[in-house]
């Protein structure tokens, strides 16, 4: 099986000032296509170092990273915007919606920097909003919108151009416990249906949704382990009826 993710002994430096910072130390690794991998370490241990290079925000210092089997080390920027369109998708611990713009209007901005046609922007868009179960909430904006329903619109926004790869940076780390097991159940599910995903977390209890836990200590990676009967997300709501989607409309 070819890896959907490897990096080949990457370094990763900084320059503040006349001093040089590693912010990652000689990584390799591999994440498998379907596979779900929570990234854990505490702060400056290289785990948002890590995201911006898997995103192609960033270029690694040395070494090589392979995405989908090619080499993307020396793409042109221009290439790695249009990769990240195609292949990467993005949630964020803040958010990041667009304030004015509705969430069907938020979810189909990724498609109109992919040249995705206006006739379909629409359907994909109102498609994965029902997804995440807010097709009710379509024409609403962000602070109409509770913090778990605003997270819900980022996944769809990060899914609406059928990425390969969701990378999830803290997508938890504003929500109540309540609310961050929904939002598991959300990306276990898509994680079920083909998608592989990269999730940072700082939270244990997160990880254990999670398939694979890999712990970065002062930019190396310290433990990488698989977890051969993680936590149902699903189940752990059913504990405590509630319904996790609104009846789509």
């Amino acid at each position: 099986m070819t890896p959907f993710v490897e990096l080949m002994d990457v370094y990763k430096a900084y320059s503040r000032g006349e001093n040089q910072v590693n912010a990652l130390t000689s990584i390799s690794l591999k994440v498998n296509p379907g596979e779900f991998v929570a990234i854990m370490g505490a702060s400056g241990s290289g785990k948002s170092t890590l995201m911006n290079l898997l995103g192609c925000l960033d270029r690694p210092t040395s070494g090589t990273y392979l995405l989908d089997g090619a080499d993307v080390t020396k793409l042109p920027s221009s290439k790695l915007a249009e990769l990240r369109s195609r292949k990467i998708g993005f949630i964020f611990q803040g958010f990041l919606l667009l304030p004015r713009m509705t969430a069907i209007d938020n979810v189909r901005l990724p498609m109109v920097y992919s040249g995705v046609p206006a006739g379909l922007r629409r359907q994909r868009a109102e498609s994965a909003l029902a997804s995440v179960g807010l097709a009710q909430r379509a024409q609403h904006r962000p602070n109409e919108l509770s913090g778990g329903q605003q997270q819900r619109v980022a996944i769809a926004r990060a899914l609406v151009n059928s990425p390969g790869l969701i990378l999830a940076d803290e997508p938890t780390g504003n929500l109540d416990s309540h609310t961050s097991i929904e939002i598991m159940a959300i990306l276990q599910q898509l994680n079920d249906d083909g998608t592989t995903i990269v999730l940072v977390t700082h939270e244990p209890d997160i990880a254990e949704f999670c398939s694979r836990t890999m712990v970065f200590r002062d930019g190396v990676i310290v433990s990488d382990e698989v977890n051969r009967r993680p936590k149902s997300a699903s189940r752990e709501l059913a504990v405590r009826p509630t319904d996790l989607y609104e009846v789509a409309a």
